[in-house]
């Protein structure tokens, strides 16, 4: 499933880019080491390996970093203390590389999250959730902003 979801995430960056919305990606390495490459080398793993076929990303890459722990990115601890957790379980400890361990961390590789064009973070999905009920979320959101 992991192997589809960049072009998912593609084909949500392509359809709703019209009306705004803009998919950013944020590689980490903290969950089962999944990520273990360099920054230089994450596009040509996409490319050519997962998922591969000439992939390129249609929406912002950004470089690799922590979501969790110590050393998380200040956007992820925002975005986390804003949005409650999508579990009450977090995982296997031995896939999770990262200390210390909390409540709000973000659970797998994939999880994502709604911010509202004035900034503040409105929804948050598990990692499984499939990219066409987050498209119905928010699409569903948007419809506040459309005029009458």
């Amino acid at each position: 499933a992991a192997r589809c979801l960049p072009a998912e995430l593609n084909a949500l960056q392509e359809e709703l880019r019209p009306v705004g919305v803009v998919v950013l990606g944020f590689p980490c390495n903290q969950f089962g080491k999944q990520e273990p490459g360099k920054n230089s080398e994450i596009l040509s793993g996409l490319k050519y390996v997962r998922p591969g076929g000439g992939f390129v990303p249609n929406f912002q890459l950004f470089e690799k970093g922590d979501v969790n722990g110590e050393k998380e990115q200040k956007v992820f601890t925002f975005l986390k203390n804003s949005c409650p957790p999508t579990s009450d379980l977090l995982g296997s400890s031995n896939q999770l590389f990262w200390e210390p361990m909390k409540v709000h961390d973000i659970r797998w590789n994939f999880e994502k999250f709604l911010v509202g064009p004035d900034g503040v973070p409105v929804m948050r999905w598990f990692h499984k959730a499939p990219v066409s009920t987050v498209k119905a979320d928010i699409l569903e959101y948007l419809k506040q902003f459309q005029s009458e």
